[in-house]
């Protein structure tokens, strides 16, 4: 899957659909859209510091964010 920047607005869309999933009880549903949204730099960044690049890579987070300002090949640095 293929992660973009978003709006705010898409941000806000995405999480306000991932609580009608939840309230349904389609819970990993909801945590696989959360993920859909860009993780912001600064804390992709402390992940991969703390947890690993690989725990980013494999848990299929958003991180267009920090790709924008790090570089495409930041995880791999």
């Amino acid at each position: 899957m293929e992660h973009k920047l978003m709006t705010e607005r898409e941000k806000a869309d995405i999480y306000m659909k991932t609580i009608e999933l939840e309230e349904v009880g389609r819970i990993e549903e909801s945590r696989a859209l959360r993920r859909s949204i860009p993780i912001p730099a600064y804390l992709a960044k402390v992940f991969k510091e703390k947890v690993g690049a690989e725990f980013l890579t494999e848990g299929g987070y958003n991180l267009a964010e920090a790709e924008a300002k790090y570089g495409s090949d930041w995880l791999a640095r």
